[in-house]
C-alpha cells in the first residue's frame, strides 16, 4: 500500500472501527497527518485546528484497527491517555507485525498491488 491509497483508505474508512489495518496502512496515515499538522501549524492555529478535528475520527478508527490486526482490542487506544508511558505502549504495539491468520477481528489486510 502506498502513501495515496493508505490516506484514501482512512478516510474511506472513517468511522470503520471494524476489521484490521496492516502496519503500512497505518503508519502512511499518521505520516500524512504529521505532515500536514506541522505545515498548518506554521500558517495559522486555525487551520492547524481544523487539521487536528478532521483527522481526530480517522486516526482513532486506523488506530483501532491497526489493533486489531494483531489480535488486541480497539479499546487499548485508551492506554495513551497515560502520560509517557501510555504513549511508549501504543507505539510497541502499532509497530508489530500483523497476524498472519485470521482473528476474531477478520482475514488479513490484502495486500494491493502499487499502481505505478
Amino acid at each position: 500500500m502506498n502513501f495515496q491509497q493508505a490516506v484514501q483508505t482512512c478516510f474511506r474508512k472513517y468511522v470503520d472501527f471494524s476489521g484490521r489495518a496492516s502496519r503500512p496502512e497505518y503508519w502512511w496515515f499518521v505520516l500524512a497527518y504529521v505532515i500536514l499538522a506541522f505545515v498548518t501549524g506554521f500558517i495559522h492555529d486555525y487551520l492547524y485546528l481544523l487539521v487536528v478535528l478532521i483527522f481526530l475520527l480517522p486516526l482513532l478508527s486506523a488506530g483501532a484497527r491497526r489493533l486489531h490486526d494483531m489480535g488486541k482490542s480497539g479499546w487499548w487506544l485508551l492506554i495513551g491517555l497515560i502520560p509517557v508511558v501510555g504513549g511508549l505502549v501504543l507505539l510497541y504495539f502499532t509497530v508489530q507485525p500483523s497476524q498472519p491468520d485470521s482473528n476474531e477481528y477478520g482475514a488479513p489486510p490484502q495486500a494491493t498491488p502499487a499502481v505505478i
